[in-house]
């Protein structure tokens, strides 16, 4: 398995065990995709999971610049529009999964809630 489908897996986890509900995963909408629509409370989050290896961990959410926020944005406004779900607080977080080696267990998990 590939390292961004393992981080993925280690994030939706993270968030399971610490309440949220998962909505969607790698949600595609028209050329945008999301990689965890989840909820807690009355709050929707769209997730941008970044993964690397130890070495570049510190680099993982840096990664997500403003072209790639709005990126995600408009799919999470399609999302919206497109879904049934009641008005909702909306809420933008990265998780950045850093890894010792390929498959190993995360050395690290930050998760940056309301990152932009």
């Amino acid at each position: 398995m590939e390292l961004g489908k393992l981080g993925e897996e280690e994030a939706e986890r993270f968030l399971r065990l610490r309440g949220y509900r998962i909505l969607g995963k790698n949600v595609r909408m028209k050329r945008y995709e999301i990689d965890l629509i989840v909820m807690k409370e009355d709050t929707i989050v769209f997730v941008e999971v970044k993964t690397r290896t130890k070495e570049e961990f510190a680099k993982g959410y840096e990664s997500v610049n403003h072209a790639k926020q709005a990126r995600i944005r408009k799919a999470a406004t399609l999302y919206l529009m497109q879904s049934r779900l009641p008005l909702l607080e909306v809420r933008f977080d990265v998780i950045s999964v850093g890894y010792n080696s390929m498959g190993e267990s995360p050395a690290n998990i930050l998760h940056f809630k309301n990152a932009f």
